[in-house]
């Protein structure tokens, strides 16, 4: 629940990357030792995960908050727990992590946002390549080397981030060289890149559009830290955009951010990088842009969501563009809600900025629409609530205390009666 219209203040810091974390877990089995693990947000995605690998034999334990150490030496093939890979759309790395350490994979058909068809025809493409046999069954995905993995040549289709980390991981551990072109170059890929030399594989090209791999025998036990989580870092740029007020945000890479802040700047929002911290200042009302979200370094799909809610109180008219997914647009009936002046075409949106926003009861139709919704709240006059959270907490580590820290008036509730807006329970 959100009474909007307070500035935000303050400073705030950025969990792990939830993009990394999520492909960084599955590749743990990949080692054959010990892995510690810093940085993990904590998130139920990665709560999720964690389970998983429990599940299948790994060991898990907590050195702190968002430390774990995975110990995956013991390791033997079994199925993984069915009904929790299915709730999460990052079980389809577990099929390149167990294809690499077994040489073959049994795997629940993921989960996670509902935005429009993901298939993993560009997952399997590489697979086969690699000489990989796999069906989808029951919903299942069985894949199986029966001479072992082999280094292959591997052109994507399209540039598909997902595709691009699962065959690097199937391929760390094969006999040979594998090249992936037209690989994706987000910052999380580079990541999971430096995680996996860092225990001794050889990937070289990460955050290029062609990335080799060189197959090593074994991958030794090490200490990583993840990198801190790009849209998280965004979503906070734009909640001050949104609210107004000054907030400086820490342990973020400001490179990563560029393809973010370009647009909030051309909006009026005063950005200044500061070493791994970025200072944001809204003071004067947001200008319109338009938007066309486009593999990184483009401007990133899953800040999309969060930059329409500010556009909705910029002042003229803007084009968002939607590249990547399809019906990623479903939010804009809750913003609407709102009062928001909206029309979708297709994969087009077209926006009416308006002067206020007002509170209203509203949905979160899935991770990041879900943050949009409580930038939304922050800029509106009155109150709103935002039903359905679990979205939000696949992605974000506290953000309810993280924002009551810079000024923030929201409070996570059991139950609101819609008509009154009356608390029930609160219980955070």
């Amino acid at each position: 629940m959100i009474r909007g219209g307070k500035p935000l203040r303050g400073e705030i810091e950025v969990s792990g990357a939830k993009n990394a974390a999520v492909a960084i877990l599955p590749a743990a089995l990949l080692v054959d030792g010990v892995c510690r693990i810093e940085n993990i947000p904590q998130i139920s995605d990665v709560t999720l995960l964690l389970r998983i690998l429990k599940n299948m034999g790994a060991g898990v334990r907590a050195v702190n908050r968002n430390t774990m150490e995975i110990d995956s030496s013991g390791l033997t093939f079994g199925d993984g727990p069915y009904e929790l890979m299915r709730r999460i759309r990052a079980s389809s790395y577990l099929i390149g992590a167990m294809l690499g350490r077994f040489g073959r994979a049994k795997v629940a058909m993921p989960g996670g946002c509902d935005f429009g068809v993901r298939p993993i025809d560009q997952h399997i493409k590489g697979f086969t390549a690699m000489g990989a046999e796999t069906e989808i069954s029951g919903g299942l995905i069985c894949a199986q080397a029966r001479d072992g993995l082999h280094g292959a040549n591997v052109y994507l289709d399209i540039v598909s981030v997902g595709a691009t980390m699962n065959i690097m991981m199937a391929a760390v551990l094969a006999k040979g060289r594998t090249v992936i072109e037209n690989a994706a170059r987000e910052p999380h890929i580079v990541d999971l890149a430096n995680f996996l030399n860092s225990m001794g594989a050889d990937v070289r090209g990460a955050g290029t559009n062609v990335i080799r791999i060189y197959g090593v025998q074994k991958l030794r036990g090490g200490t990583y830290s993840i990198i801190p989580d790009q849209i998280e870092a965004g979503t906070f740029i734009a909640a001050v955009a949104g609210a107004g007020g000054e907030v400086l945000i820490k342990n973020v890479i400001p490179k990563h951010l560029e393809c973010i802040t370009a647009k909030l700047e051309e909006m009026g929002v005063y950005i200044e990088a500061r070493g791994d911290s970025v200072l944001v200042k809204r003071e004067k009302p947001l200008r319109r842009t338009n938007i066309k979200t486009m593999p990184y370094p483009g401007f990133p799909t899953d800040m999309q969501p969060q930059i329409t809610a500010l556009l909705s109180i910029a002042r003229g008219s803007s084009v968002v563009t939607e590249d990547v997914w399809d019906n990623r647009f479903k939010y804009v009936d809750e913003l609407k809600r709102m009062g928001a002046r909206i029309k979708v075409d297709g994969r087009t949106a077209l926006v009416e900025g308006i002067d206020k926003l007002s509170g209203a009861p509203v949905k979160a139709c899935d991770l990041r629409a879900g943050a949009a919704m409580v930038i939304a709240g922050l800029c509106a006059c009155g109150v709103t609530v935002v039903e359905d959270i679990h979205h939000i907490e696949r992605g974000y580590e506290n953000l309810v205390g993280k924002l009551r820290g810079l000024g923030a008036d929201i409070l996570e509730v059991s139950e609101t009666d819609p008509e009154d807006g009356d608390i029930k329970q609160v219980v955070g």
